[in-house]
């Protein structure tokens, strides 16, 4: 594996100096580069945007114009079926195939400009990048410049794009809700899987229930207890990008741009939870960027077993009941899905191997966003629990030598799921705030930001065009930019260098997780550890405060040297979580301190709550929870979690119980 990664450009660069590359190709495709540095430029792809090997269509060969597609979903069936329609443009006069990406997907009639085509093929499935659809029309002629390409299908039991769900799993109607991030828009329908293809799109969806859609509703048509909606996405996005979700579904308004959707029961506490935040989220994030260009910005909470904390579906963010804190704590993650609009959806990573792109820039964006509204130091305190988020990430990781590498190679057809973690949004984060505190601060950086969004808005690049930007808007600095160590930021496994963060929200936390270290082993009785902590120790933290006093206690960290084995001094856990015994810590309803008190209580040995994690993860589906939940009951009682899973494995998505089976080599 690890020669895999150590010749990955030179097998990039081999293939694309075997293929024919047509001027037109070269047009679209291939931007004018600077002179990076000696190590850059011997890593330089011989082609930008990098070709993506994670699909297995011929899409370099085609411009999707615009993409049309007809939906209609059927509960009792369990599939969506419908037509996809491709504006399409050859950019290749040589070529005479049109390749799809597809899996598990059953491919009924394909038409070239309302001639029906008998010669298609689905080749034999290969994975984890599905079945290759290949269109061959009996003459070239058919194929010409400016064409429409028409197909039927029909999803099948084995879609891994979608989840449906029970009456009796959600408030008492079906639920069905989509997930196509990284490469799972192939099992929902025939398309150029790759976030270097971007189309506008007009839709239509057929349900019986509500339906919401990453796009603009423009006509909705209730008739006869059925619903046909029509959505406009005026903005060209990826395939990956497309959001569904149907089932009984209301709204409520939380900003003059904004509604949040969520089954009834859900309502108001969403409507409470986000209502007048999300606006000052986008009007910050105006002023630091560009002004919001997708028009409403809408957040779909979604049901219990949603894999991720949000999904940056454009006009409809997608997001987890985990949200509902009750007090508005966990709200910065629609800072971060809100940040996507520009990082992610208007500009985006040419393939998954530059993922960083999408998600170091918006946990960047994110936390200028909560500094702008909170003041810095609350985005340092961000930056630094993130900091341990990315440790503990590269810490459990099977293969971190390949995964914790900023830019992956993903060439040999690995699942970008497999690579799924922090690494790019936290290893990424810190390269970009290196980057800002390198070249002067805010004042220098943030025009950087503005030309960077502008120049690549509505395309797709690699970490190359990244840089030539970089370069190319710094010339007064180059021997600032040449002295950044770019091998160890981007391409050498491991955590990066450390920045330095501002600790002024952090220090009493940390002070206070010392002290419970340091007497844990020199006071002897309980009424010696009870008048020395009190419940008022915690009075003035916030939630993420908490979150990172449980961490640090957990993890080590600031002043700490190593971790503190808290399973040989069970008896002083157990009198820290009855000191702290409130709203605060252990009685809070905010998941992310609810998790992080399981994890204490699981490192600390105290096995009369192994059970209460086991019965939690079959209330939660994020991935965030879900995975390292199996982990720390692993660590303890190996036959709770492998029986804890087969209990609940059937409630998660088809993507979260994949990986906790390979998080518990099942």
């Amino acid at each position: 594996m690890a020669e895999i990664v150590k010749n990955c450009s030179l097998v990039l660069s081999l293939s694309l100096l075997g293929k024919v590359i047509h001027p037109l190709i070269t047009k679209r495709f291939m931007s004018t580069p600077v002179k990076l540095t000696p190590f850059l430029e011997s890593r330089r792809p011989k082609q930008s945007p990098e070709f993506d090997y994670s699909t297995l269509s011929n899409y370099r060969d085609f411009n999707v114009n615009h993409t049309t597609l007809d939906l209609n979903i059927s509960f009792e069936k369990k599939t969506i079926s419908g037509v996809v329609v491709f504006q399409l443009t050859k950019l290749n006069k040589d070529v005479n195939e049109i390749k799809l990406d597809t899996s598990y997907l059953n491919i009924n009639k394909v038409e070239i400009n309302k001639e029906n085509i008998e010669n298609f093929i689905i080749k034999p499935r290969e994975e984890p990048l599905g079945s290759q659809l290949i269109i061959t029309p009996s003459t070239t002629e058919k194929i010409a410049n400016d064409f429409s390409l028409k197909l039927s299908f029909e999803t099948t039991d084995k879609c891994t794009a979608l989840q449906w769900l029970n009456a009796k799993q959600t408030s008492g109607k079906p639920y069905v809700f989509s997930q196509l991030e990284a490469i799972h828009a192939r099992s929902l329908f025939p398309c150029f899987d790759t976030p270097s293809v971007k189309s506008t799109f007009d839709v239509t969806i057929s349900s019986p229930l509500p339906v919401v859609f990453s796009g603009t509703l423009s006509n909705e048509d209730v008739s006869s207890g059925s619903y046909r909606s029509t959505f406009t996405q005026p903005i060209p996005i990826p395939a990956y990008l497309i959001g569904i979700a149907s089932g009984k579904l209301e709204s409520a308004p939380i900003g003059p741009r904004s509604a949040v959707y969520t089954e009834p029961f859900r309502l108001k506490e969403a409507q409470w939870e986000f209502e007048n935040d999300v606006e000052k989220f986008i009007e910050t994030a105006e002023k630091i960027v560009s002004p919001y260009e997708w028009g409403r910005y809408d957040i779909l909470i979604n049901v219990n077993s949603y894999p991720y904390g949000g999904m940056e579906s454009p006009n409809m963010t997608f997001a987890t009941p985990t949200l509902i804190a009750h007090d508005k704590s966990n709200i910065d993650v629609i800072a971060h899905e809100l940040a996507h609009s520009w990082s992610g959806n208007l500009v985006t990573n040419c393939s998954w191997n530059h993922f960083w792109l999408n998600e170091g820039w918006t946990v960047y964006l994110e936390r200028r966003i909560i500094g702008a509204i909170h003041g810095d130091a609350t985005r340092h305190f961000s930056a630094l629990i993130g900091w341990n988020d990315l440790q503990n990430s590269i810490d459990s990781m099977q293969n971190p030598d390949r995964f914790s590498t900023l830019v992956q190679c993903l060439n040999d057809g690995c699942d970008p799921d497999e690579a799924f973690s922090s690494v790019p949004y936290e290893k990424g984060f810190n390269l970009l705030f290196y980057l800002e505190t390198l070249l002067g601060g805010k004042q220098e950086f943030d025009p950087f930001i503005k030309h960077y969004f502008t120049k690549f808005a509505k395309k797709s690049l690699d970490t190359f065009q990244f840089l030539d930007t970089l370069f190319e808007f710094f010339p007064n600095k180059r021997n600032l930019l040449e002295s950044v160590d770019w091998e160890t930021w981007l391409f050498k496994p491991g955590m990066p260098p450390k920045p330095t963060f501002d600790t002024s929200l952090a220090d009493s936390v940390f002070k206070l997780a010392n002290e419970w270290v340091i007497k844990a082993s020199t006071l002897k009785t309980d009424s010696d550890f009870k008048s020395y902590f009190h419940e008022n120790d915690i009075k003035d933290f916030n939630a993420n405060q908490i979150v990172l006093f449980l961490e640090t206690l957990t993890q080590g960290g600031h002043k700490l040297e190593g971790k503190f084995d808290w399973s040989q001094y069970p008896s002083v856990a157990k009198l820290l979580l009855s000191i702290y015994n409130t709203d605060k810590l252990v009685k809070s309803e905010n998941a992310e301190v609810i998790f992080k008190v399981f994890k204490f209580q699981i490192m600390a040995h105290l096995n009369e709550y192994y059970g209460d994690l086991a019965n939690w993860l079959g209330t939660v589906g994020r991935m965030k929870f879900v995975r390292p939940g199996y982990r720390l009951l692993d660590s303890v009682d190996r036959e709770l979690a492998v029986k804890t899973f087969e209990r609940f494995q059937d409630s998660y998505h088809p993507i979260c119980k994949s990986l906790v089976k390979q998080d518990l080599g099942l």
